[in-house]
């Protein structure tokens, strides 16, 4: 993970007990296991929302499709009211 092999973790743990002392180092080896837990717990939630928002966001950013109206909805086709291009029923000047 960090590149570190067995000699370094030796060493590490070595000043770790001359720091601490022989009373103190496993009780700090239990808050630090704690700790490496809480956070891998809390990455692992985090990496599934992410998934999960990426699973329901359209491929081109769009975002979620918005809803289709019914075709009963959808106005019927032909002029507008009041446009130019209507026929008002009277014929040439």
């Amino acid at each position: 993970m960090f590149g570190i092999g067995f000699p370094e973790l030796l060493l590490i743990l070595a000043v770790a007990l001359l720091v601490f002392g022989p009373k103190r180092l496993p009780e700090l080896a239990r808050t630090l296991g704690r700790v490496v837990g809480r956070v891998r717990a809390a990455s692992r939630g985090f990496q599934r929302e992410i998934e999960r928002e990426m699973r329901d966001v359209d491929p081109f950013g769009a975002g979620p499709s918005p809803p289709v109206p019914p075709p009963s909805a959808a106005p019927p086709p032909g002029p507008e009211a009041g446009s130019d291009n209507a026929p008002s029923g009277e014929k040439g000047p």
